[in-house]
């Protein structure tokens, strides 16, 4: 009896762990614009104008200055949240199929210097 309730014990501790690393690492954060979405750093996150669903169009020196919001290769879609291809095989969050990206000006947790950059940056929202 001991051993299955060790075992019991066991699988909901592996189950609870899958379940906190399929989750999207993104918390929501107060901006002088309201909330907005953050990485787990507590820095915001933008969206492109110039991405569709599911393709990031900023690669290379964009990149550089947008960092996407990258995922693991293991990690898996959860909700609003999926999980794109880059053009250079690594794999990005996405929130409803928009990919996510940090602004490398951005200091602190708050930090929204990134909003309407070039027209084509936007905040992005719960």
């Amino acid at each position: 009896m001991k051993s299955v309730k060790f075992l019991s014990v066991v699988a909901a501790g592996a189950l609870a762990a899958t379940a906190a690393f399929a989750a999207a690492p993104v918390k929501t954060v107060d901006s002088t614009k309201g909330k907005v979405l953050a990485g787990e750093n507590g820095m915001t996150l933008y969206t492109f104008k110039k991405d569709v669903k599911g393709v990031s169009n900023c690669n290379g020196d964009c990149a550089k200055n947008w960092p996407p919001l990258m995922a693991a290769g293991d990690a898996k879609a959860d909700g609003a949240y999926s999980i794109i291809d880059r053009k250079d095989g690594t794999k990005q969050w996405a929130k409803d199929g928009m990919p996510l990206y940090f602004w490398v000006k951005d200091k602190k947790t708050g930090d929204i210097t990134g909003d309407g950059v070039g027209g084509n940056w936007e905040l992005a929202k719960p």
